[in-house]
């Protein structure tokens, strides 16, 4: 099975590998797959712009606080933490 069209290439990357190592092939699994590739993406595109812009910004009174994506990248990794363990999926069949 094909990956979702709206998924970028290294959450399309994550998809086929996944469907590679597991067997998922019913629908709530299939869902589940597709929310975790969507939080890896959402992870992946806010740890490029921590990188680009840094974890810390100044907000309007010059003073420093943690830049918006770090909250999204840290949500995000939790949703594909949790998606996963809906999957029941464990490194190297366990």
């Amino acid at each position: 099975m094909k990956p979702p069209n709206h998924l970028k290439a290294p959450a399309k990357k994550f998809w086929n590998e996944m469907m590679q190592d597991y067997e998922i092939d019913d629908a709530g699994g299939l869902a589940l797959l597709q929310a975790a590739c969507e939080a890896y993406q959402r992870s992946h595109e806010a740890r490029k712009t921590i990188n680009k812009e840094g974890a810390v910004i100044k907000d309007r009174f010059g003073q420093l606080k943690p830049h918006p994506a770090t909250s999204i990248e840290r949500d995000a990794r939790g949703q594909l933490i949790t998606a996963l363990r809906a999957l029941k999926l464990a490194p190297g069949g366990e």
